[in-house]
């Protein structure tokens, strides 16, 4: 996740990983922003939502496109750490958006599979 252009959270299934697991870190971003740091999920599991928002998405698995995507402006997440553990984590913003982002691929959505128009699709600046 550190090694993209403001890599801030990653699904196993990018790795080749067939599991339910992300890692998410918005400390990373380089925007400062309320968060959690690092957190492991694993089985996550989006059990609240609220509100709407756009935003700019970009994504290590597709590094030269960048895109608005709408998300839930609030997240409440339900997961277990690598013990077994149950958590569970409300997250806002930022952070909230990368929460859904990651888990999308863990059903096999990107973020691509998520813009509006392709006008909303731009190459990332090199």
């Amino acid at each position: 996740m550190e090694q993209g252009p403001g890599g801030v959270g990653i699904a196993a299934p990018q790795l080749g990983e067939m599991l339910r697991v992300v890692t998410v870190d918005c400390s990373l971003g380089v925007h400062p922003c309320k968060n959690h740091g690092r957190l492991l999920m694993v089985n996550p599991e989006i059990t609240y939502q609220s509100g709407k928002a756009l935003g700019r998405e970009g994504c290590l698995s597709v590094p030269e496109w960048v895109a608005t995507v709408s998300r839930s402006k609030k997240v409440t997440v339900r997961y277990q750490d690598i013990s077994g553990e149950y958590h569970e984590v409300s997250a806002t913003g930022f952070e909230a958006r990368v929460i859904q982002h990651e888990l999308d691929h863990l059903n096999g959505v990107l973020f691509i599979d998520r813009v509006l128009s392709v006008h909303d699709l731009v190459r990332r600046m090199a």
